[in-house]
This record gives structure tokens, C-alpha cells and sequence, in this order.
């Protein structure tokens, strides 16, 4: 009987074992469609990217490793030159297996994360990007490339995310629209790829409090989604009208009563309230009020919005934990929602799903410091999309290797189960992996030297500096007085 079970568990892990190498040799031939020039040598460089041993620390010494048959030229060929189909890419990424929540629900987290570039004043499309110090009020601004990633986060506690999209924010652009517009594009390419049906529950996004989260709620009211943002603890809100009361004359107000977060006076009683036990932080209580919203203005991005006004109303939450990891007192986390009229159980998902927010920044921190996102210094923002998207390419090959995998730990490392290994710990084993997979670039044809540039001849077209900020001058805050439709 034993035998027979461990025969059972042996014949299923070869079948997720074959099934696994089936879909990420599939996808690294849709990958391979996708590049339109210096295709080869593209695919060969992410293939390099997860074949180094140890982290990325320049671009030109991955053409030393085996996995790289080209001399370092084709290599910054390919960045400054090549082409990939990012359209294409996108809906491959959309058809992929994602992760889900319980219910099958898909959970999105967006972010913007930078590539610092203060020493490049050479390289075009740049923005002061805000940075966080070390210390408390430590923050700065260094000019950089700002890149906004929208990832499907997996639950439970980990260090894997699927990256979907990745869009550069420019100087011409409202990171407001370009959010909008990204997102929508994701939960089409989503829906259209079966990912979700009619009848499955909405595709939950989590931002953090620099996005706005009502105005995005408002574009994307169409969609089959739910927006949960964390809310500044400084701000105020409205509760919902009260009833018209018989005999008051004149015209009936638009907004309740004030729902400051920092005076508690001024908050009723809860609509829902939740006690949750968690591992790290104590008893979580969330109490929930239904049908809070912001009193809107024509400012910031409700400048164009022509006529009145809406009311977009949600859920708000106050998270508060006893304690956080090192034993101290937690300040207190607002999320709004975009949707109302919930149970317990939505509650505690959002919060939930908020705190898997932050394996994003995992996500982020493994780019930077182990594939060298931020490594090369190219002087174009065009190399950098490239090379940005070659990255999220190798990140989801690993994701897709996860049941390959070999622990290949170091001495001083514990052992991991094989579905709790880091993204680090995948990369380890990968050449091992590449072997059996699919492989189309074309064995490179033997050509000469290139003559490069005479030497002792002076570069006589130097290149052109470029300012650092925003190029299109902001409009007024505050519309005409007077403008039809106007509501204060």
C-alpha cells in the first residue's frame, strides 16, 4: 500500500514536471515571436541574466558567460537597436497561469519604482524621482526614469509576484492618466485571455496613498474591478447625506457630516467590525464604515471634468494591530475601497491583500540587486524599456521554473520546502534547467571585427544635455469662476 502511494506522488510530480517544462518552453518561444530585431541576441541576453552565477554587476561581463555566443558589441547593439514587440509581450504575459486568492480571485498591486540616473545628463525623458532616506524625513529627489509595474500578488507569504505591464512615466505625462490607462489595459488583456468570467468576483487592485484612488475608481466604474487604497491619515472625509426631513425648504445638501481620521468624535458608529489573530502583529481589528466618500473639487486631476461632480462613495477601514514585528506600537492603516455594501469576509481581504502589497517591493529588490536592472548605464530611455522588459521576461521564466527547481542552497543557508523557494534560490539552478528547454536563437554566424572609431580621432558630434523635470507647463488649479456646472 505504501508503494503504491509513493508510486502515486511520484508519476503526479513527474506529471507537474512535465507540464512545467511544457509551459515555459512555450513561453519562451511566444517570447521569441515577440522580438522584431537583434532578436537572437536578445533572447540570448535574458538568457544570460538567469545564468550568471551571483548577481549582475555589469552588462558587458555577462557576454563572457557560456550561455552568451557573441561578442559584447551585439550585445549593446541589441539595447541601442533592437526591438521587441511589447504589444505582443503584454498579452502573452496576460494567458499565463497567475496566481489566486480564495474564490479564484486575481489580487494587482501597482507601484512605480525608479532608475536613478543623477550622473546622465545625456539621457533624455528624465524626472526628479522622490527617494526615501535611511532616517526619519530623510526623503530626496534624484533625477531617474520612473517605471510603474503593475504584478498579480500570490497569497500567503512569500516573495513571488507575476509582473503583467511596465510602462516608463515621461515628462509630458499625468501619472494619474498613464495609471488609468495602464490598468485598464491590464484588466482587458485579462478578460480577454479567460482569466476572468462572468460570474467570477472582481479583480481586486491595491495601491498605496500616492495614487489617487477615487479618481481611478471613477475611470474604471465600467470594469470588472475593485479598488482598495491606503489613505493618508491626515485627511477628511464625508459620511452620506442624511434624509430629506419633511418640511425643510430649500435645497437638499449633497454631503454628511465630516469624518476626520484624527478626531475620533466625529466617527459613528461602524458599519462592520472585525477581530482577526495574526502570527506577527497581535489581534487586528478592523472596523468598516460604508458609504464614505471625498468631497470632490476641480483640482489635480477633476480639472477637466465637465459638469457636476460625482459622489464616488466606498468603504472606508481602520487596520489596527497590536504590535508590529520588533515588539513596538503600530500606527493605525486607512483603506478606502470602491466598493460597498460588504460582508466581514471583504474586510479582511482587503487588509489582507494590502499587506501583499509589499511583495512588490521583494519583487523590486531583487531586480536591483541580483539581475541589475538598474546596473546598466544606457543613455537613451529606449535601451532602458528594453532592457526593462528583458528583466520582466526573466523574472517570469523563474516564476514559471518554480516546480523545476533544485535547492541549491548555500552551507550557511536553512533548507526550503520546494514551493517555498526564493526567487534567488530558482535562479541558482536554472542553467540546469535551460538544458531541457526550448531554445530558437540561431547558432551566431562568424564575422570579422568592426573597425570602430580610428584611433586618436576626436568625437566631433557631442551629445545634446537635457533638463531634468516635467516639459508641459501645469495649468490653473482653480477653473474660471462662474463656469457652468460649477460645484464648490
Amino acid at each position: 500500500m505504501t508503494t503504491t502511494k509513493a508510486a502515486r506522488v511520484s508519476l503526479l510530480d513527474h506529471d507537474v514536471r512535465r507540464e512545467a517544462f511544457a509551459e515555459a518552453s512555450r513561453f519562451r518561444g511566444e517570447f521569441y515571436e515577440c522580438l522584431t530585431v537583434r532578436r537572437d541576441e536578445l533572447f540570448e541576453l535574458t538568457d544570460v541574466l538567469l545564468c550568471v552565477d551571483g548577481p549582475v554587476v555589469s552588462p558587458v561581463d555577462l557576454t563572457l558567460v557560456p550561455e552568451h555566443r557573441r561578442a559584447h558589441g551585439a550585445l549593446y547593439g541589441a539595447l541601442n537597436h533592437g526591438r521587441i514587440g511589447t504589444e505582443r509581450l503584454r498579452t502573452v504575459l496576460a494567458g499565463l497561469p497567475l496566481p489566486r486568492f480564495e474564490g479564484g480571485r486575481l489580487v494587482l498591486a501597482v507601484d512605480v519604482s525608479p532608475w536613478l540616473r543623477s550622473d546622465a545628463p545625456c539621457s533624455a525623458d528624465r524626472l526628479f524621482c522622490h527617494v526615501y532616506g535611511r532616517a526619519k524625513s530623510a526623503s530626496q529627489f534624484i533625477p531617474g526614469w520612473p517605471y510603474s509595474f503593475v504584478a498579480v500578488l500570490e497569497p500567503g507569504a512569500t516573495s513571488w509576484t507575476g509582473i503583467l505591464d511596465v510602462v516608463r512615466l515621461g515628462p509630458e505625462d499625468d501619472a494619474t492618466a498613464v495609471t488609468t490607462a495602464q490598468l485598464r489595459a491590464v484588466a482587458e488583456r485579462l478578460v480577454a485571455a479567460g482569466q476572468r468570467t462572468p460570474g467570477d468576483p472582481d479583480i481586486t487592485i491595491v495601491m498605496d496613498a500616492g495614487y489617487d484612488v477615487t479618481r481611478l475608481a471613477w475611470v474604471l466604474r465600467d470594469l470588472p474591478v475593485e479598488l482598495v487604497g491606503r489613505i493618508r491619515s491626515d485627511r477628511v472625509m464625508r459620511l452620506p447625506k442624511p434624509p430629506r426631513m419633511h418640511g425643510v425648504n430649500g435645497r437638499p445638501p449633497k454631503h454628511g457630516p465630516e469624518f476626520r481620521f484624527a478626531k475620533p468624535e466625529t466617527w459613528p458608529a461602524p458599519t462592520i467590525i472585525t477581530a482577526t489573530a495574526t502570527v506577527n502583529y497581535g489581534k487586528a481589528e478592523a472596523p468598516a464604515w460604508d458609504r464614505v466618500h471625498l468631497r470632490l473639487t476641480h483640482r489635480s486631476a477633476w480639472l477637466e471634468h465637465d459638469g457636476e461632480l460625482p459622489i464616488v462613495e466606498g468603504t472606508l477601514v481602520r487596520l489596527k494591530v497590536e504590535h508590529l514585528s520588533k515588539e513596538r506600537e503600530a500606527p493605525p492603516v486607512w483603506l478606502w475601497s470602491s466598493t460597498t455594501g460588504t460582508a466581514p469576509g471583504d474586510v479582511d481581504l482587503w487588509w489582507q491583500v494590502f499587506l501583499r502589497r509589499f511583495d512588490l517591493e521583494h519583487t523590486f529588490r531583487f531586480g536591483k540587486q541580483t539581475l541589475g536592472w538598474t546596473t546598466p548605464k544606457v543613455r537613451t530611455p529606449e535601451a532602458a524599456d528594453r532592457w526593462t522588459w528583458l528583466l520582466v521576461v526573466a523574472h517570469t521564466q523563474l516564476r514559471l521554473a518554480r516546480p523545476l527547481a533544485a535547492d541549491l542552497r548555500r552551507p550557511w543557508e536553512k533548507p526550503a520546502e520546494p514551493e517555498r523557494l526564493t526567487p534567488a534560490r530558482v535562479r541558482r539552478g536554472f542553467r540546469n534547467i535551460r538544458a531541457h528547454l526550448l531554445c530558437p536563437a540561431r547558432v551566431p554566424r562568424p564575422t570579422g571585427i568592426g573597425p570602430g572609431r580610428p584611433l586618436g580621432s576626436k568625437n566631433r558630434r557631442p551629445a545634446t544635455r537635457y533638463d531634468v523635470g516635467k516639459t508641459v507647463k501645469r495649468p490653473e488649479t482653480l477653473k474660471a469662476i462662474g463656469k457652468p456646472g460649477r460645484s464648490w
